[in-house]
């Protein structure tokens, strides 16, 4: 026996349930005023039906929530029912019972009480909440036009019935349930009308699924005819091309076939193609020559034997042999980028000496603007291989790399296949341009379908789908290029040679600007050396105030911007005499400078440190400011740091903490002042471990009261145990400490293979000190007592 709630009158008064014999339904739900056949097979359910024949052929029916379950309890049927009297009850051979049932009213169940074999559901009776009568006989004419209207569009709903209900409508409760039990709805629909007692609400839900049945009945009706229209086209299309070979059939011209597929046929036999692509051309040229040429199958099939006849499978361009020539070529269009050139004449050399190679798969992974696609291109020059750039930015179907099936409408190859169309050539130089900024949904992952293009052992065999036949990319010198590795997915990285593009130091991009930019933008703005001049200054004031970047593209738009001011000036004045722009004449031009390089402090001072830090725009100062104040030990960290950044300060003040005695600094620090921490800018986002050995030398320095060489600056990561661990992008750090007049750099001794990296004449200049302690760091860094 399972209880479920108590029932009550409208007064408060506890209510009598009436009880009886219960059946429940699946997939039905039965309304009051109707008379429907039910089908009872269950030996509980028939139990309850003779039960109810042997007293007043009342019986009370119910909808299961799961039409599966086989012995429903209380929580697998709907708290709501209807009572129903047995019209007639009918056995049948299978041992079913068919019983026409008539509804009376709704019921809702208080609990469940199993019996001699069947269960009886105790029930309180729930009467309809009337409507307001003006309300009433509106409510009634709109539904009566909305059935209407669907009877009218379905065709299900007879004349006679409709009759039927405008003689119910004078009951609007009857009217309501006469409609729901002849409408189509979900099971859970029906039974959210059953379960309201409110006419108001029932008259909103019904009509809300009239309409929305309306218009489901009439959008299937516009596809059906929509479907039909293109069925009888098509006929007619067939009719028509049956037509017209039976009068070529009386002509005498049926075997004929029209001038193009002569043509399609004679560039089959002259082009070389691999075994299995010559076989499926055969087979697909033999298909064709058997349709109607109007069909749209015979599209298809022509415009793949096109696409397999003007690939280039075995056309390949000269290769260049001549190292120094190939060398020539690549520094006159670049200065520096020593690291990939190397790589590409290593790969030259080999060349010579094997007939065949795999295709080396490089990665030049770098900031923007560094020269990364113009490299791609200058190699392709270098080698005297046609070029081919594809741009992967935002790619997210992986029917761009592989191709689309051809049951597809407007299937197209994929880019790859599509690139070596246009080159006409099979040995291609191929940068696929931003493979970091490929993304993923449900259309594929495209990062995936390119492992087989980048992969040596794979590509030989590269399989688009549309094409659908193996095509040998092992000719192809890909190059790759990315603005960050972790973007990229390991698996891709593996079968990669990445070369590093760090950027540019100032004495490279003034050498570029010299050599390359300020020609370059004095041929495209009609000038030449006679009219303008830039001197050495005036470019290295453009780099320091007006860019802020790893490579030279912004320079490049600075340069072009004062060579347009000054070709408007000799258009309007017609003064054509030498222009030398000089430092103080760049203002002019470009306005007041937008940045200021990292500013030495003017003195030292306690609790300021000059930490080094990397950007996507390179290396620059950060001053770290620590201050102290009465409190109870908070330490506050702020700037607009990363989570690295955050717990790199937490554990320089846990290394403080523990080292306090032989700090010389008083124990109980943390409990009677606050420690806040703060990186100036804090509209930069700043992340990184670089900050370590800084943040805790600023915490020592003003808690001890000494004061930190202004001249000194630092990057490393600090353990607890005061470690200093190595950090990365040390190149472009100690170039920004240098250009910024830092005279000594600590960093960990573990960095030190990385200091070859930079330039010699830099390299004298600066005093770069390794430790491996962070007492090391701060007998360096402090340096007197306030």
């Amino acid at each position: 026996m399972i209880n479920i709630t108590k029932l009550f009158n409208p007064d408060g008064s506890e209510a009598d349930p009436s009880e009886l014999p219960m059946v429940p339904l699946r997939d039905l739900v039965l309304f009051p005023h109707m008379i429907s056949p039910v089908f009872v097979g269950r030996e509980p359910s028939i139990k309850a039906l003779s039960e109810a024949m042997a007293n007043d052929k009342m019986i009370f029916l119910v909808t299961q929530q799961d039409a599966e379950t086989l012995k429903p309890k209380m929580n697998d049927i709907y708290p709501v029912g209807t009572q129903a009297k047995i019209n007639q009850l009918l056995r049948l051979p299978d041992g079913t019972v068919k019983v026409l049932v008539e509804g009376q009213c709704r019921g809702k169940i208080s609990r469940l009480r199993e019996m001699d074999g069947y269960v009886t559901a105790q029930f309180l009776p729930v009467t309809d909440i009337p409507m307001d009568p003006s309300l009433t006989k509106a409510s009634v004419r709109t539904l009566m036009e909305a059935f209407e209207n669907y009877a009218k569009i379905s065709g299900t709903i007879g004349k006679s019935f409709l009759k039927t209900l405008s003689e119910v409508s004078k009951d609007p409760g009857a009217l309501v349930d006469t409609m729901a039990a002849h409408i189509p709805l979900k099971v859970a629909d029906k039974q959210m009308l059953l379960d309201t007692p409110k006419l108001e609400e029932r008259f909103v839900l019904l009509l809300k699924m009239i309409e929305e049945e309306s218009e489901v009945v009439t959008m299937s009706e516009k596809i059906k005819g929509r479907v039909k229209e293109q069925m009888e086209a098509l006929q007619k299309k067939h009719y028509l091309n049956e037509q017209m070979r039976a009068i070529q059939k009386e002509m005498g011209d049926e075997g004929a076939a029209p001038q193009e597929y002569q043509d399609l046929e004679r560039d089959i036999k002259k082009k070389r193609l691999p075994k299995e692509a010559a076989s499926v051309v055969r087979r697909e040229f033999e298909k064709l020559k058997l349709m109607s040429p109007m069909s749209s199958e015979a599209t298809v099939v022509r415009n793949y034997i096109e696409w397999i006849t003007s690939l280039p499978w075995y056309r390949k361009s000269r290769v260049k042999t001549d190292l120094v020539q190939a060398e020539e070529i690549l520094n006159q269009d670049h200065y520096g980028l020593e690291k990939p050139k190397e790589r590409i004449l290593e790969f030259l050399a080999v060349q010579m000496l094997v007939k065949k190679i795999r295709g080396p798969i490089l990665c030049l992974v770098g900031p923007p603007g560094v020269g990364k696609t113009s490299l791609a291109r200058s190699v392709a020059r270098a080698m005297g291989r046609s070029f081919a750039r594809i741009s992967l930015g935002g790619v997210r179907d992986e029917a761009e790399i592989r191709g689309h099936r051809r049951t597809y409408i407007g299937a197209m190859p994929g880019k790859i296949i599509q690139t070596l169309k246009k080159t006409g050539y099979s040995n291609p130089v191929f940068c696929l341009d931003e493979v970091d900024k490929m993304s993923t949904d449900f259309r594929g992952d495209p990062s995936s379908a390119l492992l087989e293009v980048l992969d040596p052992e794979q590509n030989p065999t590269f399989n688009d789908h549309y094409l659908d036949v193996d095509y040998d990319l092992s000719d192809i010198l890909f190059i790759t290029t990315a603005n960050t590795l972790h973007d990229i997915p390991a698996p891709l990285q593996d079968r990669m040679e990445v070369i590093r593009i760090s950027g540019y130091t100032e004495y490279e991009k003034e050498k570029i600007a010299h050599g390359f930019l300020i020609p370059k933008q004095l041929k495209l703005n009609g000038l030449d050396a006679e009219r303008v001049n830039f001197s050495h200054n005036a470019v290295l004031s453009i780099i320091k105030e007006y860019t802020r970047e790893a490579g030279v593209r912004n320079l490049e738009r600075e340069i072009s911007s004062v060579l347009r001011k000054i070709a408007r000036h000799i258009v309007q004045t017609g003064d054509d005499k030498l222009k030398n722009i000089s430092a103080r004449t760049v203002a002019k031009h470009l306005g007041q400078p937008r940045f200021r390089n990292g500013v030495l402090e003017k003195k030292d001072g306690i609790g300021i440190v000059t930490g080094l830090a990397w950007t996507q725009a390179g290396g620059q100062l950060l001053t770290i400011e620590t201050v102290t104040m009465p409190g109870k030990g908070n330490v506050k960290v702020t700037g607009k740091l990363g989570e690295v950044m955050q717990e790199s300060a937490s554990a320089a003040v846990s290394y403080v903490r523990s080292r306090s005695l032989s700090l010389d600094i008083p124990e109980d620090f943390y409990k009677t002042l606050d420690i806040h921490i703060h990186v100036p800018e804090g509209a930069i986002p700043k992340d990184g471990p670089s900050a370590g050995i800084a943040i805790c030398t600023a915490v020592v320095s003003v808690l001890s009261g000494m004061a930190v060489d202004r001249k000194t600056a630092m990057t490393g990561e600090i353990t607890l145990r005061g470690r200093v661990l190595p950090v990365g992008g040390l190149k472009e750090k100690l170039l920004a400490a240098h250009a910024s007049g830092i005279k000594r750099v600590i960093i960990s001794h573990e960095n030190e293979k990385d200091i070859s990296e930079l330039p010699p004449s830099i390299r004298k200049q600066l005093d770069i000190v390794l430790v491996e302690e962070m007492d090391e760091v701060l007998s360096l860094a402090l340096v007197e007592k306030k």
